[in-house]
């Protein structure tokens, strides 16, 4: 039984990949947006300029997500078909691969109009940069920059925790993620706050960001690049990034593209200056489809995987 409710939940880790494919995140009431909307209304009733007061606030947040899927898998324990259906279910609102690649294209469609009205718009669905004085060239690096990492936020990261904990390990990841993305930035209010829920979300990302990296290295010859130039790119550049994740997925992205990424980013009067990662030219609005190719071919061998580890798990357990 154990080695069929494994099968069930590959088998839903798959259907769910599929139905991002086809039809991307719901327009309406997202669970994820849900799930922010009551985080946003806990955050103003136990705010406090404190480590503990963050520390509990993640702990809730996470732990109820996390117990939703506990209970989700508790119900369907007894059902193959239950429980394939409700990690198909999850996997889907958690995944976010489709609506990136859709994002990028929007934005490659904008520059190549000319229509740098429309870009400036459109960059607020993909990253928090202040896009106002952006030219497109900025607006392209930052697009090429936010596609390779939420590759590994987005896709690679919720199939990992999903191969290795089924349901209560996609939603308890989502969570994660979204909670960093609300409170875990540097700023004034949320320096003590919101460093639990950052500090959870830069481990929890470790390992999905490092494969990541590593299949992007590999599927570099896809859009024209280099597998041995780009893991050059990933060893020498990776650790350079502030972030302990983002590096590698940028690094890996902009040597298998053969362009150069980092530099100074306007987070709404915050500047921070990045790196520079990578040796070639800064990215052309030509490179933005190239990424999300690269992007959907990650996401693909990272769908396959996830199934095939859970497979390969329900025969350990058996």
């Amino acid at each position: 039984m154990i080695r069929i409710m494994d099968g069930a939940t590959a088998a839903g880790l798959l259907a769910g990949a599929a139905i991002d494919a086809a039809v991307g995140d719901p327009r309406r009431g997202h669970p994820v947006a849900v799930f922010g909307s009551r985080a946003a209304a806990l955050e103003k009733r136990i705010y406090r300029d404190s480590r503990l007061a963050g520390l509990a606030y993640t702990t809730v947040c996470v732990g109820a997500a996390t117990g939703v899927g506990l209970l989700a898998e508790r119900m369907t324990r007894s059902s193959p078909v239950a429980r394939a259906a409700v990690t198909a279910a999850a996997t889907w609102a958690v995944l976010g691969g489709t609506t990136l690649g859709r994002e990028g294209a929007l934005m490659a469609r904008a520059l190549d109009d000319g229509d740098l009205a429309a870009a400036r718009a459109r960059l607020p669905h993909l990253c928090g940069r202040d896009p106002s004085g952006l030219d497109a060239a900025e607006l392209a690096r930052g697009t090429v920059e936010s596609i390779a990492e939420n590759t590994s936020d987005a896709v690679v990261a919720p199939l990992v925790w999903g191969a290795l904990f089924g349901v209560p390990g996609l939603l308890g990841y989502r969570a994660v993620n979204t909670l960093d993305a609300m409170v875990g930035h540097r700023s004034p209010r949320y320096e003590r706050f919101g460093w639990a829920s950052a500090r959870l979300d830069d481990v929890a990302n470790y390992v999905p960001a490092r494969l990541t990296a590593l299949l992007t290295a590999g599927l570099a010859g896809l859009v024209g690049g280099s597998p041995r130039r780009a893991a050059a790119v990933l060893v020498r550049d990776g650790h350079r990034h502030p972030s302990p994740n983002s590096g590698r997925c940028e690094a890996a992205f902009a040597g298998a593209l053969g362009v150069r990424l980092g530099g100074a980013n306007d987070y709404g009067g915050r500047v921070e200056h990045r790196p520079e990662l990578g040796d070639g030219p800064r990215p052309a609005v030509s490179d933005i489809p190239r990424s999300v190719w690269l992007a959907r071919a990650v996401s693909y061998a990272s769908v396959g995987l996830a199934v095939a580890a859970r497979l390969v798990r329900g025969r350990g357990r058996r």
